[in-house]
């Protein structure tokens, strides 16, 4: 308890929690479309096909919009951005509200519910700016927890659909981002590590290696994630026959576990590396999708599922204690790319998973997938870890203290700049 308190102390509470609120109510909109995927499907008489896809449109936008906001964020502010995010958020669901009558225009508000998944980035840098390194992975872990709104999504938007009709789902979460832009605009604080450079030393995040790297991992964990979880009524309604009314709660209890292991990833991170839990993420999430490929019955499945989203959370807490370590000062930036990466991926998951099952019976491909994934990028980080912790990080993914830092840089390891480049 005294270590939380000394945690609480070093940063800005009130601006951490308004960052959480915001992410997590953004991804609660953002996964909505999935909560609601089976009601829209049997209005609109949709294939496998069509199903994947139109789960797949809101995190697509999304995933496309993450880098232009922490773009701009990194010039206007980052409670500025986010302010504004949300008031076109609610905008945006009111207009589905009354206008999404159709397929084509399901399709439309997709584009527009993407817009709440583009939060990412501001609202990780904007919760963890205040904290110092050693408390980062927390912190972040923390705002990012905000991945916590797929529940909401999960346990009200389906009984709402099933008593007022899917679309007042859409209005429902127009009131529900109210709480989150008041508590932002009245209590956040824009974070002092901010940086204000030439457009060109920004971009120069999207051409270092280390970005790539942390890309590709992302799409492992982040994006296999949103993925899932957007398509999970789907899965356990038309794989499994679970009824409208209980696919949400199953949903969520599986999901949930992604919240609360990404806190637990960023902690434990902090303590032991984010590199060592995520050569240990990797294998989890590698053994347990081979699992679940094999569609089990019902309670194993749900069981595997469980695990699979804890790796999942653990992993982009884990990545996200790294992230700030390497991109000092433009830490939106990098982490809305990586975030964009990272949820691009998962938008092919639900596509994946309609292919396999229309034209192959079943939804394994799609897991399978994603345990030659794991192995692949298990593989990456026993190559890059003994790189990267001979320049910008400490042992095993530790944060390098000030002194360490400091003679790293005197030795030409570490350049000072703009990601700190190595």
């Amino acid at each position: 308890m005294a270590g939380f308190k000394t945690f609480l102390k070093s940063g800005h509470p009130p601006t951490l929690f308004a960052s959480f609120l915001y992410f997590d109510f953004c991804f609660a909109i953002w996964v909505l479309d999935g909560a609601l995927g089976p009601f829209i499907s049997k209005e609109f008489g949709l294939t496998p096909v069509e199903r994947g896809f139109m789960v797949s449109v809101p995190i697509l936008t999304g995933a496309l919009m993450r880098f232009p906001l922490g773009l701009a964020s990194q010039y206007i502010g980052r409670k500025t951005v986010a302010l504004i995010e949300m008031g076109t958020i609610m905008f945006a669901l009111t207009w589905g509200y009354f206008f999404a009558t159709s397929y084509t225009n399901v399709l439309i508000m997709g584009v527009m519910l993407g817009v709440a998944g583009a939060s990412f980035g501001v609202a990780l840098s904007l919760g963890g700016g205040w904290f110092p390194p050693e408390h980062k992975g927390l912190a972040i872990g923390i705002a990012g927890a905000g991945n916590s709104g797929a529940i909401i999504a999960m346990l009200f938007g389906p009984p709402i659909a099933l008593a007022y009709g899917w679309r007042t789902a859409y209005l429902a979460g127009a009131g529900l981002m109210i709480p989150a832009f008041l508590f932002m605009l009245f209590f956040a604080k824009e974070p002092p590590d901010r940086q204000k450079k030439e457009l060109a030393e920004y971009l120069k995040v999207l051409i270092q290696k280390d970005s790539w790297v942390f890309n590709i991992s992302y799409i492992l964990t982040f994006g296999g994630y949103i993925g899932l979880t957007n398509f999970l009524p789907t899965f356990l309604h038309f794989e499994y026959g679970i009824p409208l009314a209980a696919m949400g709660k199953w949903s969520a209890l599986i999901a949930i576990m992604a919240s609360i292991s990404r806190i637990a990833g960023g902690f434990i991170a902090d303590r032991f590396g984010g590199l060592r839990v995520m050569i240990i993420i990797c294998i989890i999430i590698g053994v347990v999708s081979f699992i679940v490929s094999g569609m089990p019955p019902f309670g194993i499945a749900v069981l595997f599922l469980i695990i699979l989203f804890f790796g999942l959370g653990a992993g982009n807490g884990s990545t996200f204690q790294l992230v700030p370590l390497r991109w000092i000062g433009a830490s939106a930036i990098a982490m809305s790319l990586i975030g964009e990466v990272g949820a691009l991926g998962g938008g092919f998951i639900p596509n994946i998973m309609g292919f396999s099952r229309q034209y192959l019976g079943s939804y394994r491909f799609g897991f399978m997938v994603w345990g030659v994934l794991a192995a692949g990028i298990l593989v990456m980080y026993l190559v890059i870890q003994k790189h990267w912790t001979s320049t910008w990080v400490g042992k095993g993914g530790m944060a390098l203290t000030s002194e360490e830092r400091a003679k790293r840089i005197r030795e030409g390891r570490i350049r000072e700049e703009v990601g700190h480049g190595v």
